[in-house]
C-alpha cells in the first residue's frame, strides 16, 4: 500500500526538490549509461548536478540525441508504466543525481496529484520533440538539419551582427543530433567556413552571416 502521507505539502515549484529529497543521491562518472533501451527498470533520474543525454542507436552505431537534461530536469518518467526502456541515458560529464524507484514515485503523485500534471506536460514536451526530430529525419537532408541545429543553438547577434553558439559542440555530437556521420558534418562544415559563413575561434562556433538554404 502506497504511503502517501509521509510527503510534507509543498508548491508547485517544489515538487522536484521534494521528490528529489525522497530519493538516493548517487555520482555517476561521465560516460556511464545510466538507462539502456530494451532493459527492465524502476527508476526515475533527477539531474542534480551535470547533464545527460537521452539518445537512440541502431546495430551500426548510428545515434540520435534525443534531448540533454540539466539540473532540476529528470529522465525515466517512462518507467511508470512498468514497461521496457525506450532510449538510452548516458552521463556527458560527472553529474549527481537524485535516484527515486517507482513505487516512491507513486506514492508521492498519490500525495500530491496535481504533480501528474506536471508528468503529463513533459511527456507532451518530449512526444513533440520527438515528432519534430523524426520529421527533420525522414523529410530534411543532412545540411538543412545542419543549418536548424545551428540557428537553434546561435545566440542573438552581437553589436555587429555575429552570432555564437551558445555552448561549444563538437562534430561528433552533432552528427548525434542529427542521425547522420560525422564525416559528413566535418565536411559541410569545412565547406561553410570555406564560403566565409561560419568560423571557429578557440573551439566556439561562430555565424558570421545568414545561412544559406541550400549548399
Amino acid at each position: 500500500m502506497l504511503q502517501a502521507a509521509r510527503f510534507e505539502a509543498v508548491q508547485p515549484n517544489q515538487h522536484i526538490d521534494a521528490l528529489a529529497a525522497a530519493g538516493v543521491q548517487r555520482r555517476f562518472r561521465r560516460g556511464a549509461l545510466l538507462i539502456q533501451e530494451g532493459e527492465s527498470s524502476d527508476t526515475l533520474y533527477i539531474v542534480l548536478q551535470g547533464r545527460l543525454r537521452a539518445y537512440l542507436a541502431d546495430n551500426s552505431g548510428k545515434e540520435l540525441t534525443l534531448g540533454i537534461y540539466g539540473p532540476t530536469e529528470y529522465v525515466g518518467e517512462m518507467s511508470l508504466d512498468g514497461g521496457l526502456r525506450s532510449a538510452n541515458v548516458e552521463c556527458i560529464e560527472t553529474c549527481l543525481c537524485s535516484v527515486v524507484t517507482r513505487d516512491t514515485l507513486l506514492a508521492y503523485i498519490a500525495s500530491h496529484p496535481e504533480f501528474a500534471l506536471e508528468l503529463i506536460r513533459r511527456l507532451i514536451r518530449r512526444a513533440r520533440l520527438a515528432t519534430e526530430s523524426a520529421r527533420n529525419v525522414a523529410l530534411i537532408d543532412v545540411y538543412g538539419r545542419v543549418v536548424r541545429l545551428l540557428n537553434q543553438m546561435a545566440c542573438e547577434p552581437d553589436a555587429a551582427g555575429l552570432r555564437v553558439l551558445r555552448e561549444r559542440i563538437t562534430h561528433q555530437a552533432m552528427a548525434q543530433h542529427l542521425a547522420c556521420s560525422r564525416e559528413m558534418v566535418s565536411r559541410l562544415m569545412r565547406d561553410l567556413e570555406m564560403g566565409g559563413y561560419v568560423a571557429v575561434r578557440e573551439r566556439w562556433i561562430w555565424l558570421l552571416m545568414p545561412l544559406p538554404a541550400r549548399w
